[in-house]
């Protein structure tokens, strides 16, 4: 009886550690581990360098469960690195911000990383992460889908 629960205990720790997630390391520190699946949103926002006005990008875990998708942007002025092109997705303007819908970019991880003033922010898993309080510029940033066991070792 006692080897029962010894088995079953093992088998649940495997199952719970071969659970995907969606990590997020900055400058080697696990910032964030929420449990992912196809279709996990979440949101990057930041100040950009160039033009000093708020961008957001939505992204989720792609159908595939390893890698991820950008679904859209939205910006308040045209600059370097900003979608505006018509084969890029759908292109709109609501207010005073600029929306770039359908943009279905793959991205097997991503690496970002905090700048001055850019005030680099995650929004996952109904929490808000800033990263730019608690590491400095330059401070590379890690985002991506593993194992919780696998993604717990690295």
């Amino acid at each position: 009886m006692v080897w029962l629960g010894i088995i079953g205990i093992l088998l649940g720790g495997g199952y719970i550690l071969s659970r995907p997630c969606l990590f997020v390391k900055a400058g080697g520190s696990r910032v964030a581990v929420v449990q992912a699946a196809p279709g996990t949103e979440f949101s990057i926002r930041f100040i950009h360098s160039v033009q000093k006005t708020p961008v957001e990008e939505n992204l989720a875990v792609d159908a595939d469960g390893h890698s991820f998708v950008l679904h859209s942007t939205k910006y308040q002025s045209f600059g370097v690195g900003l979608p505006f092109l018509e084969g890029e997705g759908d292109f709109r303007q609501e207010g005073d911000y600029y929306i770039m819908d359908n943009m279905e970019r793959h991205f097997p991880s991503l690496t970002l990383r905090t700048g001055v003033g850019t005030k680099l922010t995650l929004f996952l898993g109904g929490q808000e992460y800033r990263i730019y309080e608690s590491y400095p510029p330059g401070t590379p940033v890690e985002i991506y889908v593993n194992s919780l066991g696998k993604g717990l070792l690295s």
